[in-house]
């Protein structure tokens, strides 16, 4: 290791380089079983293996859950975008600083594959000229289920329409029940950013639901 000279003059320089040069770790006053996941996160993310192995163990179940709430229950393709989301998430580790739980981290990658799946599948769709995904109701479901599934198709297909940041906060905040300083933390921006991303993604939300015929009595009740 370079030292900068012998005496107090130079111990400030050494100790700011030892403090840059030293491995990243979680930050004070995380505790318990947060700050172990964020220990075994900063420790996968420098290239151990095993703690790799024990990490995903922990979060694929979430990011799992995560992309059955942006693709739709029964969708497909969900054990394969399960996967690429959990392939992105080993390979975001190495820029993984700490800075929130691995939990949160891991549903922001989720949340966007998931878009970004969607907004294949849809292209492949129009391609194709084939019907487009339509989420299945039973007709024997009382009118408030069904206008809620409705809406919650509206949402998934809004979800591949706008721009990456909005998406992302919209689905942490309805799909996912996020806080305001939760989505805020996970994404490394102002709540004030946060509060714009929704305000954006729910104007054009309502936009599309005002558009479908079928929605329209039940907004302005709502509203």
């Amino acid at each position: 290791m370079i030292r900068f000279g012998k005496g107090p003059r130079y111990a400030a320089l050494d100790a700011e380089v030892d403090a840059r040069n030293a491995p990243a770790s979680p930050p004070s006053g995380e505790t318990g079983e947060a700050h172990a996941t964020m220990s075994l996160a900063l420790t996968a993310g420098a290239g151990d293996a095993r703690a790799m192995a024990r990490l995903l163990e922990l979060v694929a179940p979430r990011i799992n859950r995560v992309v059955c709430v942006v693709l739709g229950s029964g969708h497909p393709e969900t054990d394969d975008v399960t996967q690429l989301a959990l392939i992105g998430f080993t390979q975001a580790l190495t820029a993984y600083r700490g800075d929130c739980q691995p939990a949160h981290y891991a549903s922001r990658i989720a949340v966007r594959t998931a878009v970004h799946a969607r907004r294949r599948f849809r292209a492949m769709r129009a391609r194709f000229d084939d019907a487009s995904e339509v989420e299945a109701i039973n007709p024997t479901t009382p009118y408030d289920d069904a206008a809620s599934e409705h809406r919650k198709g509206l949402l998934r297909e809004l979800l591949a329409e706008i721009p990456d940041d909005q998406a992302e906060a919209l689905a942490l905040k309805v799909a996912l029940g996020w806080s305001l300083e939760e989505i805020a933390e996970a994404s490394g921006v102002p709540i004030n950013t946060v509060r714009s991303r929704l305000r954006l993604a729910k104007e054009a939300l309502r936009r599309k639901i005002e558009a479908d015929p079928t929605m329209r009595d039940e907004l302005e009740v709502r509203s």
